[in-house]
């Protein structure tokens, strides 16, 4: 997924999703994976797969809450708006994308414990909104939030999304504050 081989990822997700539905249904492991399928069917273009794929990792929502504390795979229902939000920027379904990632913004309230890594994910998501909106103040705000945290936890991931993100930026590289916020994400 990383690489940007989706194709392959796909094959390689169908095959993972065919182990995990033979594994302990007590844990979430078929849950994270049909998400992971839905970030690959959405990177692809194709809505309809991408849906069936995030609704399949909604039945999470079955699975018993101890069942998702520890361990190295900490997926639940706390992570499906942020999911499905980055599905539809993916997607190019805006407005949808917003409104998943504002509720994954409200659930990842640094008070409440969550990680500077998915706060600083679900803010990139929502300054990629912004530039693909063309919106240069919804870029500022929330890419330079995400910024902060970036260099607050030194997330690689979030900053591989911040650079993807200053590859969004097209014609709003023009304006001085967008200019800024790319010069001040990591390289």
């Amino acid at each position: 997924m990383s690489e940007h081989r989706l194709h392959r990822a796909a094959q390689t997700l169908g095959a993972a999703a065919s182990l995990a539905g033979r594994g302990n249904s007590s844990l979430p492991t078929r849950h994270w994976v049909a998400s992971v399928q839905a970030e690959a069917c959405a990177g692809l273009g194709d809505r309809k797969a991408c849906e069936r794929a995030m609704d399949q990792a909604g039945t999470v929502r079955d699975v018993a809450a101890d069942s998702t504390d520890g361990g190295w795979l900490r997926f639940g229902c706390a992570r499906l708006a942020e999911e499905r939000g980055a599905c539809h920027v993916q997607l190019g379904c805006l407005d949808l994308a917003e409104q998943a990632l504002q509720d994954a913004l409200r659930q990842t309230a640094l008070t409440s414990g969550q990680s500077y890594r998915r706060r600083g994910t679900v803010l990139t998501g929502l300054a990629a909104i912004g530039a693909k909106r063309r919106d240069a103040e919804q870029v500022v705000t929330y890419g330079g939030e995400a910024v902060g945290l970036a260099g607050a936890s030194s997330s690689g991931y979030v900053a591989r999304r911040l650079r993807a993100l200053c590859d969004e930026f097209g014609p709003l590289s023009r304006d001085r504050r967008v200019a800024e916020l790319g010069r001040r994400s990591p390289r």
